[in-house]
């Protein structure tokens, strides 16, 4: 097995009992949404066992893990501090999931939870390749990566935090965010989540097939624009904000931020 092979199947390893772990306190607090949490908390361990079992160059090492457990800690405590305020209830995703799956929800939750751990593996693909490096020095397109990585960290830190200031003011009750980032595209949050993505790819690409790595910027952007990100989204905001929404559909654009417009894209 190669040693790229070897990490991976490490990380799958872990992924698993992580994952059946998290499906049986699911079970018990009957909230499915704390897979959110754990999916995104995930990757920092991931990425500390990468590094300790490949043995590559320890500077790099550690800006790897840096870089990965920013992105994924602050996502976790965001996520976290979301289903949280919203337990008992559960996100309405998982609520549908569950009455469409009727009495076998939660056997078929294991299931699903199972796809998430094959998902973070497939997009941990990056972070073996780097680790795997054990070449001292940086290369150039790993400060590439670096940069568009802190880019996308600050913009999706910010979009969630204008989210969040709006929300807490009771006079915006009922109405559509148009704040800051959010008046120059619907979702700067899953743009600039997709940016960090980006990141990762091009940091790979620094190290021995690096080119390994970058199907996680299509895969991402697939997933943010067209799977479980703007279409979820969209649909809720619809439900609960109406033509007011519309409006803002009307003008903003849906993903990648830009000026308004009459047509937006």
């Amino acid at each position: 097995m190669t040693p790229l092979l070897t990490l991976l199947a490490a990380g799958l390893c872990f992924l698993v009992v992580l994952m059946v772990a998290v499906w049986l306190l699911s079970v018990r607090l009957h909230n499915a949404g704390i897979v959110d949490v754990a999916w995104s908390a995930a990757f920092t361990p991931v990425a500390i066992g990468y590094a300790w079992l490949a043995g590559g160059w320890p500077a790099r090492d550690l800006l790897l893990v840096a870089l990965v457990a920013a992105w994924s800690l602050r996502l976790a405590w965001h996520l976290y501090v979301r289903v949280s305020a919203e337990h008992p209830h559960e996100d309405s995703r998982y609520a549908a999931l569950r009455a469409h799956w009727g009495t076998a929800a939660n056997a078929k939750m294991l299931g699903f939870f199972q796809v998430q751990a094959v998902a973070a593996l497939i997009l941990s693909v990056p972070f073996a390749l780097v680790a795997l490096n054990p070449t001292p020095g940086f290369a150039p397109l790993e400060w590439v990566g670096v940069a568009v990585t802190l880019i996308g960290l600050a913009g999706e830190a910010t979009a969630d935090a204008q989210l969040a200031r709006f929300r807490a003011n009771p006079a915006n009750k009922g109405r559509v965010c148009q704040d800051g980032l959010w008046a120059w595209s619907r979702h700067p949050n899953y743009f600039f989540e997709w940016i960090i993505w980006c990141g990762f790819g091009i940091f790979a690409l620094g190290s021995p097939q690096g080119w390994l790595g970058l199907h996680v910027i299509p895969l991402m952007f697939y997933v943010m624009r067209y799977g479980t990100g703007v279409p979820y989204a969209e649909a809720s905001s619809l439900r609960s904000r109406g033509d007011a929404y519309r409006e803002y559909q009307r003008t903003t654009n849906t993903f990648i931020p830009g000026p308004r417009r009459t047509r937006a894209i």
